[in-house]
């Protein structure tokens, strides 16, 4: 089923487990009101967020009451479906405003109550309207089908209400409907544990680096030594320390996840699925054909990758290369890209994609839509909030780096994305999901590449550039479907009733390893354990393969943008920007039929280990200019 709050959840997800920042070299104070968030676009002040929570509190109320009226003609079901908008985006707007406030400052418990406030109402409100789906499957087809075809103001809804009855099989009763609610809150028991083990009970040790500074160990720090220190051991104390210590509780983690992977089961079981793969797809109609070609052709695709190591390893000289050498550049480059030059380099990059994309993207550079700089208590990393009747929000932590420069067009791409999705689309149709959201983001980066590579006279930041264009596929695409994979098959012991232990899940994740990186790396056994970092297995499960399937599509796109005849790239080109208009208004596999890309076979996750092949052939010309390698 369809989240009934379009975009309010995965906000919320991103805001509470995203880390916060200890300490910036700005305070909000010296920066300037271009560079940060205009809040009072949502609302003029807190006064004005309480009265509309209050609102909706009321209104959820009133919603509640249309129970038992759904039956009554299509009036009835109109009514319901019109409160159903009306309360979202209030509850949007609700939620959204205290989830940025809170970004901005993850110190202030005051606004992280709000958002328990808003959380807890939301609840409630699941419980008391559990009837909803149940009662609409006591209407036959047949009568739906011609109340749809009478009643004219139904079609914005007819998507959703045609999306209901294909999942009628899995929809229950309305007694078991109501029992399944009160384990919502339960159900994310296992999830709590890990992200407390994770985050308030682990204990990273020290490491002594080759300078003789002693340095205490966490994520970042870990993070930061891979992607800096150009001393081997250095990178292999940081990750001995850091990867011992998941290992030192990794019976824990264990139990956490098994404990998450019997509850998919349990709801897949009782929900009439075969699955738990089958029942995660079905929500948005993906085929299982789509995820597993997207691990067949991956699998038979790592040549490119393992290349690329290769190249790395003799580029750095190095005898031993593992997994914490991925990160350090093969040469020192240093260059400040400045905030506003960079806007003025993304917006000139993505002028191939038509006049209606460069005057949207002109347009999300507005003061007020960006919040740019890093600041104390900020929420770390980047991402690009949208908001129905205003404007996407983003949020970045920019440092002028490059890959700063990327993530802004990144970002840049949701943003644009869902401009063309909320000014083409109703509000219940303009939420488009993450098996597309990619497809924007990625796509906006090659054409930042393209522009960059082709302007750029420095040898060394091209190759810092092809760099970064590998890293990027081998992070979002090859990363990520091998965690595909490791879920698949983790899952897919659960459903045989098979035991799942640390030694099972390190073994799986072993296997994982070695099929996509072969003798490319050294492959310590600490590696292992990674899967008791990744947050997305506990948070949620079978999400990540989604990046993997829009860097794919991306791919596709990209190429046949740009390869072909004149009247075939301007329709490609077209056709993209149709996908970005169609927001959530037709199932993500359709769509990207529709502009071109058959996720079910084989050659559309080609392109991407096709792009993969050609970014590797080009780094090896750069390094041997370079003299790096022979």
């Amino acid at each position: 089923m369809k989240t009934f709050f379009k975009n309010c959840t995965l906000i919320l997800l991103v805001l509470l487990s995203s880390q916060v920042l200890i300490a910036a070299p700005k305070e909000r104070a010296d920066i300037d009101t271009r560079h940060k968030w205009k809040m009072t676009d949502i609302y003029s002040d807190w006064n004005a967020w309480e009265q509309d929570l209050q609102r909706l509190e009321g209104m959820m109320d009133d919603y509640s009451k249309l129970k038992g009226s759904l039956s009554g003609g299509p009036q009835n079901l109109l009514k319901a479906y019109t409160m159903r908008d009306e309360l979202g985006l209030i509850a949007d707007r609700v939620q959204t405003y205290a989830g940025l406030v809170r970004a901005l400052d993850n110190r202030d418990n005051e606004i992280y109550a709000k958002l328990q406030q808003v959380g807890i109402l939301f609840s409630k409100f699941g419980t008391a309207t559990a009837w909803f789906a149940p009662e609409m499957m006591t209407i036959e087809w047949s009568t739906m089908e011609t109340w749809l075809n009478e009643t004219p103001d139904l079609k914005p809804y007819g998507f959703s209400i045609e999306d209901l009855y294909r999942q009628q099989a899995h929809v229950l009763d309305e007694k078991s409907e109501l029992l399944l609610s009160y384990f919502s809150r339960l159900s994310g028991t296992p999830g709590t544990v890990y992200d407390q083990l994770s985050t308030a009970d682990i204990k990273f040790g020290t490491i002594e680096l080759s300078t003789g500074e002693e340095v205490q160990i966490s994520e970042g720090e870990a993070g930061r030594i891979f992607a800096t220190s150009r001393n081997h051991e250095d990178r292999k104390a940081a990750f001995l320390e850091r990867n011992g210590t998941y290992n030192d509780n990794i019976n824990t983690y264990a139990a956490s996840y098994d404990g998450i992977c019997q509850r998919d089961w349990a709801y897949a079981q009782a929900r009439n699925y075969g699955s738990t793969l089958e029942r995660t797809l079905g929500n948005n109609n993906i085929p299982v054909e789509v995820y597993l070609n997207l691990l067949e052709q991956a699998r038979a695709g790592t040549a490119p990758l393992q290349r690329y190591h290769k190249l790395r390893k003799e580029a750095l000289k190095l005898d031993e290369y593992d997994g914490y050498d991925s990160a350090i550049p093969v040469i020192e480059f240093e260059k400040d890209y400045d905030y506003d030059g960079v806007a003025k380099i993304v917006q000139k990059s993505i002028k191939p994609l038509g006049k209606s994309y460069s005057k949207k993207q002109l347009q999300a550079f507005s003061p007020g839509w960006v919040d740019v700089y890093e600041t104390p208590g900020k929420t770390t990393g980047a991402f690009s909030a949208g908001l129905y009747g205003v404007h996407p929000y983003m949020l970045l932590n920019y440092t002028n780096t490059l890959n700063d420069v990327f993530t802004l067009a990144h970002e840049m791409g949701h943003t644009v994305h869902t401009m063309f999705a909320n000014e083409a689309q109703t509000f219940s149709n303009s939420g488009y999901t993450l098996f597309v959201a990619e497809v924007a983001s990625t796509m906006a980066e090659a054409h930042l590449l393209e522009y960059m590579l082709k302007t750029s006279k420095d040898p060394k930041e091209r190759l810092v550039l092809l760099s970064h264009a590998i890293d990027n596929i081998a992070g979002t695409f090859y990363t990520q479907v091998l965690f595909a994979d490791y879920e698949y098959q983790v899952h897919k012991l659960v459903e045989e009733g098979q035991p799942i232990t640390a030694d099972v899940l390190n073994s799986v994740y072993h296997d994982v390893l070695v099929t996509f990186y072969g003798d490319s790396m050294e492959n310590h056994e600490l590696y292992d354990v990674t899967w008791a970092r990744i947050p997305h297995f506990s948070s949620v499960p079978y999400y990540v393969y989604q990046y993997a399937t829009s860097y794919a599509a991306s791919a596709s796109l990209f190429k046949q943008m740009n390869e072909g005849t004149r009247k075939s790239k301007k329709q490609a080109k077209a056709n993209y920007i149709n996908l970005l208009k169609s927001g959530g208004s037709d199932y993500p596999v359709e769509q990207l039929k529709k502009a071109g890309v058959d996720m079910t076979k084989p050659e559309a996750v080609q392109a991407v280990i096709d792009n993969m092949n050609d970014l590797v052939n080009r780094y090896e010309k750069e390094l041997k200019k370079l003299g790096l390698v022979d």
